[in-house]
């Protein structure tokens, strides 16, 4: 069986609660990718085009900085990536993460939650930025998703 680590990021929650229920299910290690600096609600405004995210966004450069780092990626044989959908793909600090570490030889498998919007190109922007890894198409996940749907959906990767 593979190690796994569940690795996410959450605005508002929701996606956090996914991901501790399918790290939970497949016995894996959960890490938060918390920003350095946190989000208030006037920057996740995606209507304001000032805001903190929007501004992120639309500079596909940007690279938020993230508080704390995983001790040891090494270990890992698969790294399921959660996030919310920001303008049809993943946010910024998502791509952080991803050129932070060394991703080769692993499987990096994105899901995301979403209001409405797929998860885009969000597997094949991440596999550009980590080439040495087997980055996934992903998936948008249901915020509800039951413990064996999450199980399920993985199983094909441990």
């Amino acid at each position: 069986m593979s190690k796994a680590l569940v690795a996410y990021f959450s605005a508002s929650g929701v996606t956090a609660k996914l991901a501790e229920n399918l790290a939970k299910e497949i016995g894996a290690d959960l890490f938060a990718i918390d920003p350095k600096e946190p989000y208030i609600k006037a920057d996740l405004d995606w209507k304001d085009k000032t805001s903190r995210s929007t501004v992120e966004m639309n500079d596909r450069s940007c690279r938020p900085a993230i508080a704390s780092a995983v001790a040891d990626m090494g270990v890992y044989d698969v790294v399921f990536v959660g996030f919310p959908v920001w303008w049809y793909r993943e946010p910024s600090i998502i791509d952080t993460f991803m050129e932070a570490y060394d991703f080769s030889g692993k499987t990096v498998v994105p899901f995301a939650t979403s209001g409405g919007s797929g998860i885009g190109d969000s597997g094949k922007n991440m596999q550009a930025l980590a080439p040495k890894a087997k980055v996934e198409q992903g998936k948008k996940l249901p915020a509800n998703a039951s413990g064996k749907e999450l199980a399920d959906w993985a199983a094909k990767w441990l």
